[in-house]
């Protein structure tokens, strides 16, 4: 009789995947049971640490919170479309649950995937909440959390920055398994905890890794008795430096004023055609009219005209901070190797090098004594990289928020929308579809940002955002608004800016110009789904189960439960099919097909089969041993035919 594999009901192993990465890397220190310590460090040699003396960050509690990251989760996400916008075409996602077990069931799907994630985590100040996580019975755990009103983290505990680091490392550990090799992420913080999150993150990510720890000065006013500390800080770093190092990968911000300068330029040409001295002349003249505290200013240095518009040819062509490849490059009249920076060259490789100069973007001196430099068209080149220091008035994020809310103060605190949305458009300038995940997402700042930032450039970027549905004091301004959660809050922030957006480019259309061509709606929806514990029943010992779906739960339920543990993403199509009159469920068009009902005979079998499917599921109760030596057959001729094996699994 044919048998059919088990659907596995938990999230990602991430400790059988280490093991087997590692079995794969140094296969001579693997056994049946798993790895032979002793032999893992005769392999590794000098490279192994024996002192017992040695620089560790840990704290009580640093074990417990290691294993929380490592403990596969088996709850799911329920969908729930009736609190949704768009269901059926949008790409993001807004998820309600403890986010370490979101965390842990975003691994399947959305592992290497994310490019940013952003979150600003309880700060731990004595005042805020601070999560509390249990072995055990995770959902149940999480329903008396979110089911009472949240205990803070008293600063009077004797464990109180352990509480913090116990709550926080897990979450970073998960989070970091989820970035794409050219992800980064960024944390905001404040003093309480920047020490600890800063030697924590070292750990998790690695030192290398570490990119840079901007300061927001927030102007905030207190009573404090030396400073009035207004400040707060955000950690960024890679997931992979060397990767980004290896690409070339660099990010830039728009500059303020190169529009005015285009527009300057354009009318000058057409003034004086290629009269390049007299453009020069007129565009010196222009710029000398600036303020010194225009924000244009630092375009003046762009004195050189051509063609190509404004330029400068003064660039600095070694690798910045030191360190960068060492090869050989040909002067183009010499013929002879030109001198190389100390600091190495700016590009990669020496074909990135060719493809600058080819371009026209390298500028060499007389001969080869003398190093190339680079040149910079303003037009082409018009970024700048950000300032760690900024200034971002608290006062005014709060103010923009409560106009959302029709000046209802429904949030204390709310993150600046323009610190976001820079950080967005920034990291993901040359990846308009990029992921971006939130899942401290508090009053869905980042989602905001990330629509406001496609409708800018018209980009398609996504977002994942989750929060755990903490519930509103009863006497809160967003009590007496309706809001019973922050979860409501965020959903309904994110449908009014949705709202706003389509009336924004609405109104753009109205004034486009002859040739232009209309702007699009971006995606502006959410799927809402919610954690909760598995639909499915798991027999005790010796216990057996005609019908192992719960009651209360539907098929579109067993279905995203069944997304996940395939490691589907989640905002795929799903759509309800009929196949021989056998109504079945199909995702993505074939990539999964769910068959719940009774009824599956050789003539279902055939005709889905006839889908060419990558993968099916069919409950264990609606098989019977003919059904499944038929599924055999029926699936057998889609392997001929595509030369692919389809996945069979049951529940």
């Amino acid at each position: 009789m044919a048998e059919f594999e088990k659907m596995d009901l938990a999230s990602a192993d991430l400790v059988a995947e280490r093991i087997e990465q590692l079995k794969e890397l140094l296969p001579e220190v693997a056994t049946e049971g798993g790895i032979d310590f002793d032999k893992l460090r005769l392999v590794l040699g000098d490279e192994v640490d024996e002192g017992t003396e040695r620089y560790a960050f840990t704290w009580p509690g640093k074990t417990d919170a290691i294993r929380q990251s490592q403990t596969p989760s088996t709850a799911t996400l329920r969908p729930c479309p009736e609190e949704s916008v768009n269901w059926d075409e949008t790409e993001n996602l807004y998820i309600e649950g403890d986010n370490l077990e979101v965390l842990k069931l975003l691994q399947h799907s959305y592992h290497g995937r994310v490019k940013l994630i952003y979150i600003d985590p309880p700060y731990n100040t004595g005042h805020d909440f601070v999560y509390r996580d249990s072995f055990g019975d995770t959902i149940e755990n999480y329903r008396m959390q979110t089911g009472a009103t949240l205990q803070s983290n008293s600063d009077t505990s004797g464990r109180f920055h352990s509480n913090w680091c116990s709550m926080i490392y897990p979450r970073l550990r998960l989070a970091r398994e989820l970035l794409s090799r050219d992800g980064v992420v960024f944390i905001s913080i404040d003093d309480a905890e920047v020490a600890n999150l800063r030697t924590m993150c070292d750990e998790i990510f690695g030192l290398q890794n570490f990119v840079a720890c901007l300061v927001y000065d927030k102007n905030r006013k207190n009573d404090a008795k030396y400073f009035s500390v207004g400040h707060e800080y955000m950690l960024v770093y890679f997931k992979d430096a060397g990767y980004i190092a290896d690409n070339g990968i660099i990010w830039r911000a728009p500059k303020e004023g190169v529009d005015d300068v285009r527009e300057k330029f354009a009318e000058l040409k057409k003034q004086f055609g290629n009269d390049w001295e007299r453009i020069t002349q007129e565009m010196r003249a222009w710029y000398a009219t600036w303020d010194d505290d225009d924000p244009r200013k630092p375009l003046a240095r762009f004195t050189k005209v051509d063609e190509h518009g404004p330029y400068r040819d003064d660039g600095n062509i070694s690798w910045p901070g030191g360190g960068g490849p060492k090869y050989e490059v040909i002067h183009p009249v010499t013929g002879k190797p030109c001198k190389v920076p100390d600091a190495g060259w700016r590009f990669p490789r020496l074909e990135r090098m060719q493809e600058e100069i080819a371009n026209g973007r390298v500028v060499f001196g007389p001969d080869e004594t003398t190093l190339p430099r680079i040149r910079r068209n303003l037009f082409e080149a018009d970024g700048q990289v950000l300032k760690s220091v900024k200034f971002s008035y608290a006062q005014t994020a709060t103010v923009e928020f409560n106009k959302i809310f029709d000046n209802q103060r429904v949030f204390d605190n709310p993150k600046a929308l323009d610190d976001i949305r820079e950080i967005v458009s920034y990291v993901t300038a040359d990846d308009k579809d990029a992921l971006v995940l939130d899942f401290f997402s508090g009053s869905a700042t980042t989602a905001h940002a990330v629509l406001e930032a496609n409708y800018l450039d018209n980009g398609s970027r996504r977002f994942i955002l989750v929060q755990l549905p903490e519930l509103c004091p009863e006497s809160s301004p967003a009590a007496r608004a309706g809001y019973r959660t922050i979860c409501e809050i965020g959903k309904e922030r994110i449908r009014r800016v949705g709202k706003t957006i389509v009336e924004k480019v609405e109104s753009d259309n109205k004034q486009i110009r002859l040739g232009e061509q209309p702007k699009p709606v971006p995606d502006i929806g959410f799927r809402v789904l919610k954690l909760d514990e598995s639909g499915i029943e798991r027999p005790k010992p010796g216990e057996l189960l005609l019908d192992v779906l719960k009651p209360d739960r539907s098929n579109e339920d067993i279905i995203f439960e069944m997304m996940l543990r395939w490691g589907l993403e989640l905002t795929l199509p799903i759509e309800k099919v009929n196949a021989a009159d056998y109504p079945c469920y199909s995702v993505a068009y074939g990539e999964l097909v769910c068959c719940l009902a009774d009824g599956l005979d050789m003539q279902v079998l055939d005709a889905i089969a006839d889908m060419e499917p990558r993968c099916v599921l069919m409950l264990d109760r609606i098989l019977d041993d003919t059904t499944k030596l038929n599924a055999v057959q029926a699936f057998k001729r889609v392997e001929e035919k595509t030369g692919r094996e389809v996945e069979l699994r049951t529940v």
